[in-house]
C-alpha cells in the first residue's frame, strides 16, 4: 500500500490503460482468427464442390470456354486439361484397336500355321489371315530353305529336311526372322535384302515402318503389289512382327504332322494348324497348268497314250497322298499334344461357302473375324469369269472349284484315283467310273464335310 501511494496517479492510469488494451488486443485476435478458419471452410467446401463438377459445369461457372479461370482456381483448369487429355487419349488408342483388332477382343497371342501341298488352293485361304490387320502373315518362308539345303526324297533325308522346316519354323513364329539371313541368297547385307519370296503377298511386309523408300538403282526381285518399297530391311520386319498381336504362316513344305510336337509344345507358342486338302485329281490337273515343263510326261501320255507313265512319276504321287493322309488321320486320332490345335479343312468346302469357313477357321483359331476380311472374301469370291490367272487368288470361287472335271483326260483320273484312294476314302471325294460320270456336273465328286474333322 506504501509503494502505491508512492508512485504517481499518472502511472496507475496508465498501467490501467495497457490492461485494457491487452484484453481487447486478445478479443481482436480471436475474432480474426475465427473469421480466417470460417473463410478457409467456405473456400475448401468451395473446391470440393467444384471437384465433383463435369468439365462442362466448371465452364459454365467460370464463364465462356476461352476466358481464363481464376488465379485460385488454376489447379482446376490444370485438372480439366488434364482429364480432356486422357479422355483424348483413350478415345485415340479406342480407334487404332479396333482398326487393328476389330470389334473383339484380341485375346492371348496366337500362332496359326495353314499347312498344304501345292495348288490346293492354299493361296486364297491365306489372304484370309492376310487380310486381318492384327495378324503378322508370312507367304512361303521356307521356300527360301527349299532353295537352299538340298534333300532327296524318302528316307533320312525327308525326315532331315522335316527337322530343318520345324526349326526355322519356330523361329519363324517367335518373330526371330533373322533366321532366313542363312538361306536367303544372295545373302543380306546389313540384315537389308530385295529378294524376300513373293514379299508381295505379306501385307505385314509392304505396309509401314517396314516398307521404306525404295533406293536408286536397287532391284527389288519381290517386289510389294501397290506401293514401292526399298529392299527388306529384315529388323525392321522382326519388330513389326512383335507388335502385331498374333502370327499367321502358310507353307506347302510340311507334310508330316507327327514333327512338329515340340513345335506344338512349346511354351512360348499357342499353335493352331489348319491343314488344308484338296480332290487330287484336280490338284494334277492345277499342277500340269501351272508346272507345265515338269508334267510333261504326263500329258504326252495323255494325248498320245503310246509310252506309260514311268512309274517312279506315278509312285511320288501315290506317295503324295500317302504323306497327306497319314498326317490327317494323325490330326484327326486327337492326340493328347495336338488336342483343340488341330483343324482339317477341305478346298472345296471353301469354294463354296468361303465366309462360312472362314468363320469356322477363325473361331477354331481364337481369333476375331473382322470386318476387313469379310469385305475381302466378297470381293474375291466374285471375280469375272475371264479375270482369274494361274497364281490369282480373284475366284469365282462357286464355280472353279470343280472346272477340273472338264479338263482332266478320264485315264488321267483313273491312275490318281488308284494312287490315292485311302486318302480320297478318308476325305470324302467319290471315285469316277466313267468319262460321263467325271463330266457330268449333276453328279457330286463330293461327300459332305464331317464334324469330327475340327479337333
Amino acid at each position: 500500500m506504501e509503494i502505491r501511494r508512492a508512485l504517481p496517479q499518472d502511472f496507475w492510469e496508465l498501467l490501467h490503460c495497457l490492461k485494457m488494451r491487452s484484453k481487447y488486443a486478445v478479443l481482436l485476435v480471436f475474432v480474426v482468427g475465427l473469421v480466417i478458419i470460417e473463410k478457409e471452410n467456405n473456400f475448401i467446401s468451395r473446391v470440393s464442390d467444384k471437384l465433383k463438377q463435369s468439365p462442362q459445369a466448371l465452364a459454365e461457372a467460370n464463364g465462356t470456354e476461352g476466358s481464363p479461370a481464376p488465379a485460385e482456381n488454376g489447379s482446376l483448369a490444370s485438372l480439366r486439361e488434364l482429364d480432356a487429355a486422357f479422355s483424348q487419349l483413350r478415345s485415340h488408342l479406342r480407334n487404332i484397336t479396333l482398326q487393328l483388332e476389330g470389334d473383339g477382343d484380341p485375346g492371348p497371342r496366337r500362332h496359326v500355321l495353314l499347312m498344304a501341298t501345292t495348288r490346293t488352293g492354299s493361296s486364297f485361304v491365306g489372304e484370309f489371315f492376310n487380310q486381318q490387320g492384327s495378324i503378322f502373315y508370312l507367304f512361303e518362308p521356307l521356300w527360301h530353305i527349299e532353295r537352299t539345303v538340298t534333300f532327296e526324297p524318302g528316307g533320312a533325308n525327308a525326315v532331315g529336311s522335316a527337322l530343318v522346316y520345324r526349326d526355322v519354323l519356330k523361329q519363324l513364329l517367335l518373330c526371330d526372322l533373322y533366321i532366313l539371313e542363312s538361306f536367303i541368297l544372295p545373302a543380306p547385307e546389313g540384315h537389308l535384302t530385295p529378294f524376300m519370296f513373293r514379299r508381295g503377298s505379306s501385307r505385314s511386309l509392304c505396309e509401314e515402318p517396314v516398307c521404306t523408300p525404295n533406293a536408286k538403282k536397287v532391284f527389288e526381285k519381290y517386289h510389294c503389289k501397290n506401293r514401292r518399297c526399298g529392299p527388306l530391311n529384315i529388323t525392321l520386319a522382326a519388330e513389326a512382327c512383335r507388335r502385331k498381336q498374333h502370327v499367321a504362316l502358310k507353307t506347302v513344305r510340311i507334310r508330316q504332322l507327327e514333327f512338329l510336337q515340340p513345335l506344338v509344345e512349346d511354351p512360348r507358342l499357342d499353335v493352331r494348324i489348319i491343314q488344308l486338302v484338296r480332290d487330287p485329281r484336280a490338284v494334277l490337273a492345277s499342277r500340269m497348268v501351272a508346272f507345265s515343263g515338269k508334267y510333261e510326261t504326263w500329258k504326252k501320255w495323255a494325248s498320245e497314250g503310246e509310252a506309260p507313265l514311268h512309274e517312279e512319276e506315278v509312285q511320288r504321287l501315290r506317295g503324295n497322298c500317302e504323306s497327306i493322309r497319314l498326317s490327317a488321320e494323325l490330326g484327326l486320332r486327337r492326340p493328347g499334344w495336338l488336342r483343340g490345335r488341330y483343324m482339317l479343312v477341305r478346298y472345296e468346302d471353301v469354294a463354296r461357302a468361303p465366309l462360312q469357313k472362314a468363320e469356322e477357321m477363325y473361331r477354331f483359331a481364337g481369333l476375331p473375324l473382322t470386318h476387313q476380311v469379310e469385305e475381302w472374301i466378297g470381293k474375291n469370291t466374285q471375280a469375272p469369269r475371264d479375270g482369274s490367272g494361274v497364281y490369282s487368288t480373284r475366284k469365282n470361287s462357286s464355280e472353279q472349284f470343280e472346272k477340273w472335271r472338264f479338263s482332266i483326260p478320264f485315264k488321267l483320273a483313273q491312275v490318281v484315283q488308284d494312287a490315292c484312294a485311302p486318302a480320297m476314302r478318308l476325305f470324302g471325294y467319290k471315285l469316277a467310273s466313267s468319262p460321263a460320270a467325271l463330266a457330268n456336273r449333276s453328279f457330286s465328286l463330293l461327300e459332305e464335310a464331317q464334324p469330327s474333322w475340327v479337333t
